[in-house]
């Protein structure tokens, strides 16, 4: 069957748009295939910094004639409804149409479409003139006199169809003032000469001639694997960067891997600035030595085979990331002269947002704040607030205003330098942690203090001026302030609450936060983390909606009643549960009134309502008291013991029976299982 190649050719792409362009690529024309009835086989996407390629294999010849049966509207319908169901049907009068019958609705018209298919190479001539017409950048520019936006101008499409057997054709359009045809061009400098394209095969074969590796993951395992092997020669290890990795391949065709070094005077510096400061303005990797240390070398990348080996090219990275680096020296050396409080002034002119104050305003209430954390998990209160004094300080710094990426790592080094306690100094680098999902927690009492404090103070703030995160936006990113809180106090086992912490908080703005609207949004995190980690989302509904429980007490809770409703003992008491329940809402509701928890021994008629009365007195009392102290899976462990009571009543005993003082008092107990179970959780939320 038929196979379509689609190259276009252009100017470089930006590497940060090359990925998500191949995807968006893909998609846009596999689902105009299938839309217009052209059902392929696979299809697979390409990019390089100048070309944005596709192949779709075993594309039909033609699209299949249809036939559809569309119905319309009630026979004496409005005017309005019927010229609707014409101009949809593609009729001029109601001639065309059927009338059908039914017995409930009566009669309305149904029209009879009949479509015949088209070949394909006339359908690609309609899709792909549209498909880049209106491809969708993150930024695009303008170009000629056609009208058309892309991210780069195009120089050359090719569109080519057909067997491997045949001579393809090529799939005639036009965009802009460019004609689709079966040329593209090889690498830039190597091999810049036009090339004739037949087919997928021999298109990837060509290009490799042409120096140009077209697919990007493989251009990147080329760069790990020279990197590595270069690395490995000089005795160094590579600094993995996989952001940087993604970044290099974009921006390369053919890659080539070189070594360059710079002044060892330079690793005074700190580390963090000299592998920020290489990245971001050479795009470059760094390298360690065999004990860890930073070393004087990196490497890079070219986009070309130099004749001279690349010694010219590697002296020119040298001596740009010389001069960067003596920038850099200068920064570091020049913030060590004042100390970090120096800097504190300067944030009352940095607006943190236009309704919540200045930077030095937060900074005051994260002092306040940290100061009643600080208590809570074990830190000092005094080193808790000069922590969160310090933390926002860096933000006023030279290095700090030349790599933002670099605050509190920068604030850690100039505390220290300062003679801070370590504590303090970790707190200020550590206080932003965690930053996303694999990043670890911080896990000193100051830094918790210090990270909590920054995270509550946030999700506060913007809960009372109402920016709270909807569907599809979270500009401050609360939801991963509120995933950061999480982690800090489950990960740390922490039993602090948070309503008290952030009641009292909220009196710091001058509107005032919907605190239990808060204690919802950062619930629904936490439960959404459960049930990725496995958790069964009943178990977690059986919890919701309980007042004063810390993080750690709802996440182990959770999982210990998902542990019991998936054991045998567990589904065995939620079978009696459910059998008990059950029995109460229809005598309930046919006696008119509801029953409680008054049972009477002096009623029982049998063993086994005494035995269940019993265990269910004891249970109460145990699990009340472990639920008290926080010992959910104690409470568990004692609720798992009233399975052979519960089975053993519903063996024995009739619950209606023909004495109604005996009725009433059994229903009673039923009554006390159901409150005594609820003790632990809501198990009517239990599914099943």
């Amino acid at each position: 069957m038929p196979e379509l190649l689609l190259e276009i050719f252009s100017e470089e792409i930006p590497a940060r748009f090359q990925r998500r362009a191949a995807e968006d690529l893909k998609k846009a024309v596999t689902d105009a295939l299938v839309e217009a009835g052209l059902l392929y086989e696979g299809a697979r996407a390409f990019v390089t910094p100048r070309r944005l390629a596709l192949t779709v294999s075993a594309i039909p010849a033609r699209s299949p004639d249809l036939k559809e049966e569309k119905k319309g509207p009630r026979v004496g319908a409005p005017q309005q409804a019927i010229d609707g169901f014409l101009k949809s049907a593609g009729l001029t009068s109601l001639d065309q149409a059927s009338i059908v019958s039914d017995a409930k609705k009566g009669d309305s018209y149904v029209a009879h479409i009949e479509r015949k298919g088209a070949e394909a190479p006339a359908l690609l001539a309609a899709i792909l003139p549209r498909i880049v017409s209106n491809f969708a950048w993150a930024k695009s520019m303008q170009w000629g006199n056609g009208g058309l936006t892309w991210v780069r101008p195009i120089r050359a499409i090719t569109a080519t169809f057909g067997t491997d057997n045949d001579e393809p054709m090529v799939i005639p359009f036009a965009t802009n003032t460019i004609a689709s045809g079966q040329t593209t061009y090889g690498h830039r400098f190597l091999a810049p000469e036009a090339i004739k394209v037949r087919r997928f095969d021999d298109y990837v074969q060509a290009l490799e001639k042409a120096k140009v590796v077209l697919d990007l993951d493989r251009r990147k395992d080329i760069i790990r694997a020279d990197a590595e092997h270069l690395a490995f020669a000089q005795g160094l290890t590579l600094i993995a960067d996989e952001g940087l990795l993604e970044e290099v391949a974009g921006l390369v065709e053919w890659p080539v891997v070189m070594m360059g070094s710079f002044d060892e005077s330079f690793l005074k510096v700190p580390e963090e600035v000299i592998i920020a400061t290489i990245r971001a303005n050479q795009k470059c990797f760094c390298l360690r030595d065999a004990s860890g240390k930073l070393a004087n070398r990196f490497v890079l990348t070219a986009n070309n085979i130099a004749t001279d080996g690349g010694a010219t090219i590697v002296a020119g990275n040298e001596r740009v990331i010389r001069a960067r680096l003596s920038d850099a020296k200068f920064f570091y050396e020049t913030d060590l002269k004042l100390p970090l409080e120096h800097g504190l002034p300067k944030l009352e002119e940095s607006v943190f947002h236009a309704k919540l104050g200045t930077q030095f305003q937060r900074v005051e209430r994260l002092v306040k704040l940290a100061a009643e954390i600080a208590p809570k998990v074990g830190a000092d209160v005094e080193d808790a607030k000069r922590a969160a004094m310090l933390a926002k300080a860096d933000l006023t710094t030279g290095m700090v205003g030349e790599f933002p990426e670099l605050q509190g790592i920068m604030g850690r080094y100039y505390a220290l330098a300062q003679g801070e306690k370590p504590a303090i100094a970790n707190a200020v680098a550590e206080h932003y942690r965690p930053l996303g999902p694999t990043d670890r927690v911080p896990t000193d009492p100051v830094s918790i203090a210090v990270a909590l404090a920054d995270k509550l103070d946030l999700l506060t703030g913007f809960w009372t001026i109402d920016e709270k995160p909807t569907g599809s936006r979270d500009p401050f990113a609360l939801r991963r302030a509120a995933l950061g809180v999480i982690r800090m106090v489950t990960e740390n086992k922490l039993t602090l609450t948070l309503e008290p912490l952030l009641a009292e908080h909220a009196k710091s703005f001058s509107s005032s936060a919907d605190i239990a609207d808060l204690l919802n949004f950062i619930d629904d995190r936490q439960d959404n983390l459960l049930k990725e980690s496995g958790v069964r989302p009943d178990a977690i509904a059986a919890l919701s909606g309980a007042i004063g429980w810390s993080l750690t007490s709802r996440k182990e809770r959770a999982m210990a009643l998902a542990r019991l409703l998936g054991d045998e003992v567990g589904k065995s008491l939620m079978a009696g549960y459910r059998r008990a329940t059950n029995i109460l809402v229809a005598e309930s509701k046919k006696d008119g009134h509801g029953y409680d928890a008054q049972v009477d021994p002096t009623k029982f008629t049998v063993d086994a309502e005494t035995d269940l009365a019993s265990a269910i007195q004891s249970v109460d009392a145990s699990a009340a008291a472990m639920i008290k102290v926080d010992d959910y899976n104690g409470a568990i462990a004692v609720l798992a013991t009233l399975r052979a009571p519960v089975d053993a009543f519903f063996e024995a005993v009739l619950v209606n029976d023909d004495d109604p003082a005996v009725r009433a008092n059994r229903l009673h107990l039923l009554a006390a299982l159901r409150d005594t179970m609820h003790l632990v959780a809501d198990f009517s939320k239990v599914a099943g």
